[in-house]
């Protein structure tokens, strides 16, 4: 059975992109001498919080987004098997745009 995820209030659901398996040189990097990647991509956002007159902000970030976000961020979580991190917008450093796009814009 599927199971569907909507993060509340100012959570984001975030998949990691996993890093590249070796390097510029061309030498492979075993599992064991990895770090965690600190990009993933949005999957699921909350719908956003209250400013002092009590009206909802909504996220800057939105589903499909490529992050970047801190070492130590977010709750890992399983869903449907997936590893995921759900974290709060603040955690989250910036969007990467890709340059084609954003000289389009």
């Amino acid at each position: 059975m599927a199971v569907t995820f909507r993060p509340l209030h100012d959570r984001v659901l975030v998949e990691r992109i996993e890093a590249e398996e070796k390097t510029r040189g061309g030498i492979i990097i075993p599992d064991t001498a990895k770090e965690k990647p600190q990009e993933g991509r949005v999957l699921a956002v909350g719908p956003g919080t209250l400013n002092e007159k009590g009206e909802l902000r909504p996220l800057d970030v939105k589903p499909g987004d490529r992050i970047l976000f801190g070492k130590w961020s977010g709750t890992e979580v399983k869903i449907d098997g997936k590893d995921l991190l759900i974290m709060k917008e603040s955690d989250i450093m910036g969007i990467l745009v890709e340059e084609a796009v954003a000289k389009a814009a």
